[in-house]
């Protein structure tokens, strides 16, 4: 078992904090909230009184963070207290060229870095089945992988440093496009007629399958419960679906791709949180259909 610092306690890194305490870990966490550090510590962690106490004497360091100005900037407080070869696992969504940058200057000071961040939301989060997309050295992975499968169902290299940032970026521009296709679907189906869960029985079998469809049915009522069935409260919140798709645009036009519609699911959630649904889950898109 390891000594573990996590910083950052919000609705993701509070339940990885307690899945690596589960797990039998060492684990001192930090976060701004006085309420977060409670639950942490009801989940058998120990609170630090700050990100470079909470890391003091860690062999590894978990970063759960808003953006990469967080991460670049957590990361300069620690490198005067972490010990030699301390790994560094940042699982935030931040933009690709941070993550390469944040991961050179730790190598440069004798440190391991990784970028490594989730899918599956908070519920995954707290059950411990996230799905970790790494990227990182080959020696890095291998020495991070312990501690992600302890709080994940996957964890998969995506290749070098950045590219765990790459593929979520990838990822959710798909989740994004794919929702909202869904829901047009269902409104579709629904104003040709057709009941719900019709539709969603051939849909879920056919070749218009998909996770959005199946695992996250934006109709109340239709398929395994999600947020629709609780007025789109909870789940995967519209504001960060719309920070990882603004992500995805910066990076696709760094690499000149084309993404006509990743770039109209922008559009489309740009639009639907302007209206005030930030907070909103983000298939509640569906209602401006």
């Amino acid at each position: 078992m390891a000594r573990v610092a996590i910083i950052g306690l919000g609705n993701m890194g509070g339940g990885m904090a307690a899945n690596l305490a589960k797990a039998g870990h060492t684990v001192r966490a930090f976060d701004l909230s006085e309420d977060a550090l409670i639950r942490a510590e009801a989940a058998g962690c120990t609170r630090g009184t700050s990100a470079p106490d909470a890391a003091q004497d860690a062999e590894a360091v978990v970063t759960m963070l808003p953006a990469g100005t967080h991460v670049a900037s957590v990361y300069d407080e620690l490198y005067a207290v972490l010990a030699p070869d301390t790994l560094l696992i940042d699982c935030s969504t931040i933009d690709v060229a941070t993550a390469r940058r944040v991961a050179e200057a730790a190598a440069a000071k004798g440190f391991v870095a990784v970028d490594a961040p989730v899918s599956g939301g908070i519920a995954a989060a707290a059950a411990g089945t996230l799905t970790f997309m790494v990227g990182g050295t080959d020696a890095g992975f291998d020495r991070a992988k312990p501690l992600l499968d302890d709080m994940g169902k996957a964890v998969i290299r995506a290749g070098g440093n950045g590219a765990g940032q790459a593929a979520k970026m990838c990822n959710n521009m798909l989740l994004g496009a794919t929702m909202i296709a869904t829901c047009e679907a269902f409104v579709m189906a629904q104003k040709l007629g057709l009941d719900p869960q019709a539709f969603y029985d051939i849909a879920s079998v056919s070749s218009g399958q998909s996770w959005s469809t199946t695992s996250y049915c934006p109709v109340p009522g239709v398929g395994p419960t999600t947020p629709a069935d609780n007025d789109y409260k909870g789940g995967f919140a519209t504001a960060l679906m719309l920070k990882d798709l603004r992500l995805a645009m910066a990076a696709a036009a760094d690499a000149n791709a084309a993404t006509p519609m990743g770039s109209r699911a922008a559009e489309l959630y740009e639009a639907f949180a302007a209206e005030g649904n930030g907070a909103v889950d983000f298939s509640g898109i569906i209602r401006t259909l």
